[in-house]
């Protein structure tokens, strides 16, 4: 079975109007006028079985949208043996190139929301990738060429802009995910194979699913609300007409829908929006490493239950440090919201803004405390001073950079890590033949300890022509050794 990216298609019922169809004008006014006082029923009639969605859809799918996009391949007739190094030796750069290039034109169509009636658009950032032209279609069939304003990959999340030349556009009004409850009603809108706006409905199956590992920020909502390909970007919706969600994957064994699908929480595309402004979306950073918090870990600590992820590492100058967080601190909520597995603890971070403060529940040694952590932007110290790597080496033809907190971040690393990384590997290069890959961590050539990319230029000079290389790496927090040559 694979976890396949897809998109949904949502529905959406004002919670007043559902409540006064099913509970009748009379238990309403008891209960109070606000939709807050409303509480959640299960249908017991007849009547309110065949109560109908359709006036939510009229509401929210006209800011569901399709989107086209283009991209132009351009590939050479040539023969693949004129890149081998062999024959360019021989016959020189030029040979067997000037052939005749051929061009296909690669098209794909997936959802997206419209979120801010001034023409601001969120979808899955693999439904417009390497796309050369995008275009929005709107439900009442105007086109529109659409701008990508940032593509954010941690999350699979792209923001698009289009011009309707100052005219408002029916968007959605995002709604707090965290106020979804497994067993709510959702509905899901967009344009699974190609077909036109479809509408499904379904109940969040469940919440904070963080096993499913097709972005870095893996903390998903589930639903078991129809979606098929196509529906990528699509809106996940509540009965009270809300976004709570990107749809982005499902789970399946054929392509085709089983029931099983998951969407981005509305928390972390409140995030991404934030950074339209600048293009880039900038995430504080916690500063710490964590794990799981297991039955055996839970009964050495004197804990009745495992819950909340515990604390293993914390960078001498990063936010949890300053606040006072330490080494065998567990963790059991942000904010108020649980954390129980390492990614539940990521997520809740990224999705708060840089500059402000984030409230942390923790236990140690027994007693329950609340710890304040001041939101920062992960700092670029050391500098990254990116280098490729040349000479006769095993790391000949991999592109090199001394690790920081915010590259750690950028590539999905723990931040608490320092040394060199490995940023690329080239196809043909020797590196990659010697098994280098990227986010391997140097540590050591032969022996000599490298702690950043100066040591490890310097050390490849003064070895170049030995016959025989140990490289040391750190993969997946594993060490390593690669041993080259006689």
């Amino acid at each position: 079975m694979t976890a396949e990216r897809l998109g949904f298609t949502a529905f959406v019922m004002t919670a007043a109007a559902f409540a006064a169809a099913v509970l009748g004008p009379a238990q309403v006014l008891a209960q109070g006028a606000g939709a807050n006082d409303l509480r959640r029923q299960v249908p017991n009639t007849r009547g309110q079985v065949m109560l109908s969605f359709a006036p939510v859809v009229r509401k929210v799918a006209p800011a569901v949208i399709n989107i086209y996009s283009r991209k132009v391949e351009r590939s050479s007739a040539r023969s693949p043996l004129f890149d081998d190094p062999f024959f360019r030796r021989f016959f020189g750069d030029e040979f067997g190139f000037g052939g005749p290039v051929r061009k296909r034109v690669r098209t794909s169509l997936g959802s997206g929301v419209i979120v801010d009636p001034d023409g601001t658009i969120i979808t899955n950032v693999h439904v417009i990738k390497g796309a050369d032209e995008i275009r929005a279609v709107l439900s009442d069939r105007r086109e529109f060429d659409a701008k990508v304003v940032l593509t954010d990959k941690r999350t699979d999340l792209a923001v698009l802009k289009i011009d309707a030349q100052g005219e408002p556009l029916p968007h959605v009004r995002m709604r707090d995910s965290d106020s979804l409850e497994v067993g709510d009603l959702v509905l899901a809108i967009g344009n699974p194979f190609g077909v036109g706006q479809t509408v499904t409905s379904g109940i969040v199956s469940a919440l904070a699913r963080t096993t499913v590992g097709v972005t870095d920020f893996a903390f998903f909502i589930q639903t078991d609300a129809a979606i098929n390909p196509g529906n990528s970007g699509g809106a996940l919706v509540t009965m009270d007409g809300g976004l709570v969600g990107i749809n982005t994957a499902i789970y399946s064994r054929t392509g085709g829908s089983i029931g099983i699908g998951f969407a981005v929480p509305s928390a972390m595309v409140k995030a991404v929006l934030a950074g339209r402004a600048t293009g880039r979306v900038v995430r504080p950073w916690l500063g710490a490493v964590s794990q799981r918090v297991t039955a055996k870990i839970a009964q050495s600590l004197g804990m009745g239950a495992p819950h909340g992820v515990l604390i293993n590492k914390v960078h001498p100058r990063g936010p949890a440090a300053a606040a006072g967080l330490r080494v065998g601190d567990v963790v059991t909520a942000v904010n108020g919201q649980l954390v129980n597995d390492p990614k539940a603890l990521k997520f809740r971070i990224a999705t708060l803004a840089v500059g402000g403060t984030a409230r942390l529940d923790v236990l140690r040694r027994g007693k329950r405390r609340r710890v304040t952590i001041a939101l920062t932007a992960p700092p670029e110290i050391p500098r990254r001073d990116e280098a490729e790597i040349g000479g006769v080496n095993p790391l000949r033809g991999a592109r090199v950079a001394n690790l920081s907190p915010a590259l750690a971040d950028e590539i999905s690393l723990d931040a608490g890590l320092s040394g060199v990384v490995i940023l690329n590997v080239g196809r043909r290069s020797i590196a990659r033949r010697a098994g280098i890959r990227p986010k391997d961590i140097v540590r050591a050539v032969n022996g000599v300890e490298v702690g950043n990319v100066r040591d490890l230029r310097q050390v490849l000079e003064e070895m170049e022509g030995t016959p025989r290389w140990r490289v040391t790496l750190e993969r997946r927090g594993r060490t390593l050794t690669l041993t080259l040559g006689g």
